[in-house]
């Protein structure tokens, strides 16, 4: 989920920088030290909002930088248990596919990808067995929070899973017509299937 949080930190603006008015030479070194910065209580900071206050400068001997007291504003990303995320299939392996959600990366296991029987193709894409629908490469989907490790704090590992009802790859409508005929044709061979079988059966029984 996406947050607007403030921020309280001493900044330091080294003297290259004095020259310059001090609320955009503090934003120019806040967003040098926070920008892309991933943490278990920050997240993903994605942006620098603005500068909301700043205090008194101050000196220390021997650095030669100035010191402000600064309050400001960051959007970032923390991923939340239950939560629905949209994102783009970045690489599949034969376990799995890996999902970028734009700030931060999760994992899908190939069990989690569809309601289905899924098996994995030398050309990287996943195939459901009875549903024949795919997933590959640059697939757009959406998909639910499971698990959320912050072990690694600077590597996150986010678990997805897309076997739920509304869950899944974003289909085009020539794909959903695609697949739809699939589903189908999948039911009535089914149907057919059962009803030789039932025949054998009678036919047995006479």
């Amino acid at each position: 989920m996406f947050y607007k949080i403030t921020v309280q930190d001493h900044i330091r603006v080294p003297p290259e920088l004095f020259g310059e008015p001090v609320e955009n030479a503090i934003l120019s070194r806040v967003k040098k030290q926070y920008e892309g910065v991933v943490s278990k209580e920050l997240g993903a900071v994605i942006d620098i909002s603005r500068v909301l206050e700043v205090g008194e400068g101050m000196l220390i001997a021997g650095d030669g930088a100035a010191y402000y007291n600064t309050t400001f504003e960051i959007l970032t990303f923390k991923p939340e248990l239950k939560e629905v995320v949209y994102g783009k299939v970045k690489d599949i392996a034969d376990f799995g596919a890996f999902i970028s959600m734009g700030a931060m990366d999760g994992m899908v296991h190939i069990s989690q990808t569809m309601d289905d029987f899924v098996s994995f193709s030398k050309e990287k894409v996943l195939v459901g067995k009875d549903s024949k629908r795919m997933l590959k490469p640059g697939d757009l989907c959406k998909a639910r929070i499971i698990a959320v490790s912050f072990k690694e704090p600077n590597n996150p590992k986010i678990g997805l899973t897309m076997r739920q009802p509304g869950l899944g790859k974003i289909e085009t409508e020539a794909e959903k017509a695609a697949s739809k005929k699939t589903e189908q044709e999948s039911k009535a061979a089914k149907a057919h299937k059962k009803e030789k079988k039932s025949g054998k059966s009678e036919k047995s029984e006479q």
